[in-house]
Formats: structure tokens, C-alpha cells, sequence
């Protein structure tokens, strides 16, 4: 967490000092990325235990794709993006007494809405910095002995970010990005038809990401 504040206090000094171009640089206007990247989620400061042996975290690839719109007026860079991206990070708990026979836990789907603010800091390079809501998917397929089963975590949270996007050309264009995500909120999905879906409940899940974008813009 503090590596990720630490990147985004970078990106706002760069975009407070940075000189502004006064003159369209050709960051304006709707564009599609790929997005690829180190997913890490773990315990939140609420719910984290100070056990040595115990893996509070999970690790993977995430990997995606976004869109977004941007409009641009002199210098800086105003922007709304939505992305869809799926984890590999998961657990795997086998059925030994020491972690209950639980099963595995995966990270899945993850869908965020938000916006950005740039400021191009020369004439192919911005700088930016982001904020917006994000719902994300943790699986679980379980077993109790005889009986296999499975169901979902669907989290609700925000995410910031800042990064910097780079021009290849006349339309394409690649990223580099932090984001650091919090889910604050909520519910198990049964994938059975006669259990409902749980009531909202609080929970402290954070998920720290670096990606790699590349993308065209129209």
C-alpha cells in the first residue's frame, strides 16, 4: 500500500509541475486496450492475522480488456474507461486436517467504471491519475466429504490508480499502471437453485495490481 500511495503522489507532482502543451497532442477521443498484468489480493488491515504460517494472499496473472473516451484541452486530459478483466490468482487447499479440507479459492471476473485525469507532459507522453468503482468475483468450490459444491463472493469497492501512457504512432498507444483496489462490501452467490443469495455483509479485501497496456485510439 505504500509503494502503490508512494506512485500515485509521483503522478500528482508530475502533473502539477509538468508544462503544459498548449496545443491538441492527440490524446482526445475513444480508444481500446489490452490489459495484462501482476494481481495480488490479500487481507485487508482489519482482517489480517499475524500468523506466520498462514497465507493471507494470492497471487496471479491478471489479463483483460478496456475502453474509454478522452477528451483533451490544453494540456490536460479528461477521461472515462471502463474495463473487464479475469485472475489466475488462486488457492489451492488440499484435505488435510491443518486447512480443513476447504477446497480452492480463485480470483474471477472484475468489472470497473471510472474516470481518469492527465496532463501530457511532453508530446507523446501523459501522466495520469485514476479513480472509480469496482465489483469483483472470488470463487469457491468446496467439498464436506460426500457433497461437492460451489459458490461466489461478489465485492464491492473503489480503486485508484496513476500511470503513464506512452503514443506508438499516429493511434496506437501502450500503458504502464498501478491501481490499488479496496472491497468493503459483500455477498455469497450459491450456484444452487434452492439456497438465495445472502444479505450484504462488511469485509476488508485489498488487491494491489501493476499491467501493461497496449491500445488504439480512433
Amino acid at each position: 500500500m505504500k509503494i502503490g500511495l508512494a506512485f500515485i503522489g509521483a503522478a500528482s507532482v508530475a502533473l502539477a509541475s509538468a508544462p503544459a502543451f498548449a496545443q491538441d497532442s492527440g490524446f482526445s477521443g475513444p480508444w481500446v486496450a489490452g490489459v495484462a498484468g501482476l494481481d495480488i489480493n490479500k487481507a485487508g488491515s482489519s482482517v489480517d492475522v499475524d500468523v506466520d504460517d498462514v497465507d493471507q494472499s494470492v497471487e496471479g496473472v491478471v489479463y483483460g480488456a478496456a475502453l474509454g473516451y478522452d477528451y483533451e484541452q490544453g494540456g490536460l486530459v479528461f477521461g472515462a474507461e471502463a474495463e473487464l478483466t479475469d485472475s489466475e490468482a488462486d488457492t489451492d487447499y488440499d484435505d488435510t486436517v491443518e486447512t480443513f479440507g476447504l477446497g480452492s479459492v480463485d480470483t474471477g471476473r472484475d468489472i470497473y467504471v471510472g474516470a481518469r485525469l492527465g496532463y501530457v507532459v511532453a508530446p507523446s507522453t501523459m501522466v495520469y491519475a485514476k479513480a472509480g468503482y469496482t465489483n469483483a468475483r472470488y470463487n469457491y468450490v468446496g467439498s464436506n466429504g460426500t457433497t461437492d459444491y460451489s459458490q461466489g463472493l461478489d465485492a464491492d469497492g473503489y480503486r485508484v490508480g496513476a500511470g503513464v501512457e506512452q503514443k506508438l504512432g499516429t493511434n496506437a498507444f501502450a500503458k504502464l499502471e498501478y491501481r490499488y483496489s479496496n472491497y468493503s462490501e459483500g455477498e455469497i452467490d450459491f450456484e444452487t437453485e434452492d439456497l438465495e443469495d445472502t444479505d450484504r455483509f462488511d469485509i476488508d479485501t485489498d488487491r494491489h495490481q501493476v499491467v501493461a497496456s497496449v491500445g488504439w485510439r480512433f
